[in-house]
């Protein structure tokens, strides 16, 4: 990647003025738009956002940016079995709509993660939950903001530092003027970017291989497509199981019980509409997905007869996508450019609303309840939590650089965060689906699920692993018309040459660390079989440890004191436990009820009294009938109560009573 300084002006150019426009996203809604006036203005969206900019920033905060480099390289390198994620993406859309959506809805809340301190009435189990998610996000974020940093610095030579601060520092200004509104309107402006230059790379690369046919034919030919690979060895890197129980349990992970998803769902006005939004979603990012994963078969063939890795044009495997574009579209000025702001300004939206929701975490379930801050007003809260979301931004800078320094933490802070995605799901599934969980076998299921997939992840680092084989390259066309002229090499501008191979590092974007790998421990060994279970898994076998043991400890720890609002369960959770025989479960609002049913009958006789004395029951009788018909709307889905700003956030009795 050579181009000169004077070539680069239209690219520079190009950059500069998308990534003003997209700040200005931010400064127009400040400015020109619904104003915020209280937190949940902030954190909800003031004003409506529409279905398909929901659907589209759902579908962008699923992908991020590492997918729109990470996917064409490893079906250029390995092939389409990590394609096959896809199924797993598909079936967690409706579970999440008719398992996590239902019971979230109707509570009025702005952390997800009250939700769990409501169901278990423990601080402890809360700031598991809650913890687990902002470090799990901090990591990944600094790997989000670092990963286009390396296409700035290789393609148009801007430095390191200068693209962390730069995403940085103008996410802090969405932060403070934005809100979510500024973050689903970024991901909107991002998404339609991308998906214009996927199909730009697409047509042209289908152009030079003549039509979408033969595209199709180099990259099967080639072992490129192979799918539906029923092998369920649990150490091979990616087969169909894995592909589909893997991606399975880490999407309802994303998409049921992390802040920045919920915080969407809840932003709309009813439930239907978010069922309908998520439901249409399934074709738009299955369409999303498979973008990057047809332009990786457009550019491997190509190149299908000269790899630039192996011909020493690139250096790295996430290379390829942007070497591609900066050799095939030199005939467009400023296109080069335009991908490297597409993909700066990808991070950039993503850590907008990562930093929305994380601000939001830590204000509710961390500061808000000191003893200090109790009695605060609505706007000091909000301001509060961009004062959160500001510090939250610094933090991923600091580790944005630090993943540049240090070699391996990418792939490192990658595994641990795929770790924990079980756990967390596993503390969600007690609290909905199992009636007897209490905040005992909730805070033991998590705590034990922890420590075994994180003791499973670093123990696999320290086994010597088989390197993971990559298919077939060929450099035996390349000649002096492989590659445009400005980034042929002096040497290879004869009519044909012998390409300068380099060895294959064995290591791909994601992958395993066999740098870190220390120790040869024998075949037979049971450790060994358990370090060398694919990561793939580890979301799932956390959920599981969770669940069986938080489940199991809830039994024997099970006392009177564990009642909770039946509200606060999944309905068919509620059904089949009424099913099976032995003492029924009782419930706070059961209770309530009764309570309500002798209070009524005591009162009967005055009631009648009143009624024969004057019209005051008809007005009480209207009153009753407007809170019961709101009660059933909320109950049905028909209105969001937390979606009215002037309602009180968190107005929930014992909410922070622990048994602690």
């Amino acid at each position: 990647m050579s181009k000169d300084t004077s070539s680069l002006i239209w690219d520079y150019l190009v950059f500069v003025i998308f990534v003003i426009a997209s700040t200005f996203v931010a400064v127009y809604s400040r400015f020109f738009g619904p104003k915020e006036k209280t937190k949940a203005d902030y954190v909800f969206a003031a004003g409506k956002v529409s279905t398909a900019a929901m659907m589209l920033s759902i579908a962008r905060g699923t992908l991020g940016v590492r997918s729109f480099l990470g996917y064409p390289s490893e079906l250029f390198y390995r092939g389409s079995a990590m394609w096959e994620t896809l199924y797993g993406m598909v079936l967690a859309y409706p579970i999440v709509c008719f398992v996590f959506v239902p019971v979230y809805f109707s509570l009025g809340i702005t952390s997800v993660y009250q939700y769990i301190d409501m169901r278990f009435k423990s601080r402890l189990v809360r700031i598991l939950a809650s913890g687990t998610y902002v470090v799990r996000q901090l990591l990944n974020q600094g790997v989000t903001v670092y990963t286009p940093c390396v296409a700035l610095n290789t393609v148009i030579g801007i430095p390191y530092w200068a693209s962390i601060v730069g995403i940085s520092f103008i996410s802090i200004v969405f932060n403070i003027l934005g809100g979510l509104k500024a973050a689903i309107l970024a991901d909107v402006m991002q998404g339609i970017t991308m998906i214009a230059i996927c199909v730009a790379i697409i047509i042209q690369g289908c152009v030079e291989a003549g039509g979408f046919g033969p595209v199709f034919n180099v990259t099967r030919h080639d072992g490129r497509l192979d799918f539906f690979n029923w092998n369920f060895d649990p150490t091979i890197r990616v087969t169909t199981p894995s592909a589909i129980v893997g991606q399975l349990f880490m999407s309802l992970s994303i998409f049921g019980c992390q802040q920045n998803f919920v915080q969407r769902y809840c932003s709309m006005d009813s439930q239907k509409k978010v069922t309908k939004t998520l439901m249409y979603n399934i074709p738009v990012i299955t369409v999303l997905f498979s973008l990057s994963w047809v332009v990786g078969m457009v550019v491997y063939t190509v190149y299908s007869n000269c790899d630039p890795l192996t011909s020493g044009y690139i250096k790295k495997y996430d290379e390829i996508l942007p070497f591609f574009v900066e050799d095939r579209f030199s005939y467009l000025p400023g296109i080069l450019g335009l991908f490297v702001a597409s993909l700066f300004n990808g991070a950039l939206s993503l850590n907008v609303s990562i930093l929305n929701s994380l601000s939001t975490v830590a204000f509710e379930d961390f500061v808000r309840p000191l003893p200090c801050l109790k009695g605060m007003k609505d706007s000091q809260q909000l301001l509060c939590i961009k004062f959160i979301g500001v510090i939250f931004s610094l933090i991923i800078m600091g580790i944005a650089f630090g993943v540049g320094l240090l070699e391996g933490v990418i792939e490192s802070s990658m595994l641990v965060t795929s770790a924990t995605s079980g756990p967390l799901l596993g503390v969600f599934i007690m609290a909905m689906l199992i009636p007897v969980a209490n905040w005992k076998g909730a805070s033991i299921g998590v705590i034990v699920g922890h420590i075994v997939i994180l003791w499973i992840t670093f123990g696999g680092l320290t086994i010597d692993k088989p390197p993971t084989v990559m298919l077939p390259l060929n450099t035996d066309g390349c000649s002096n018309t492989s590659f445009n002229d400005h980034i042929l090499k002096l040497e290879h501008r004869s009519p044909s040459w012998t390409p300068t191979t380099t060895p294959s590092p064995f290591t791909i974007y994601n992958d395993s660390l066999a740098p870190l790998n220390t120790t040869r421990a024998e075949k037979d060994d049971p450790l060994t079989a358990i370090y060398s279970i694919t990561y793939m898994y580890y979301s799932f076998f956390g959920c599981i440890i969770t669940v069986l043991v938080g489940w199991a400890v809830s039994c024997f720890t099970a006392s009177e004191s564990d009642l909770y609002d039946e509200e606060l369960i999944h309905p068919w959770a509620r059904k089949m436990a009424d099913m099976f025989p032995g003492k029924k479960r009782q419930y706070v609002s059961k209770k309530i009820s009764a309570d309500s049913k002798n209070m009524k009958r005591n009162s009967s006789n005055s009631t009648i009294n009143v009624t024969r004395s004057g019209s005051l029951p008809n007005e009480n009788c209207k009153q009753d009938m407007e809170i019961e018909k709101k009660r059933k709307d909320i109950s049905h889905g028909t209105v969001n109560v937390g979606y009215s700003p002037d309602m009180p956030m968190e107005e929930m009795n014992g909410t922070y009573k622990t048994k602690l």
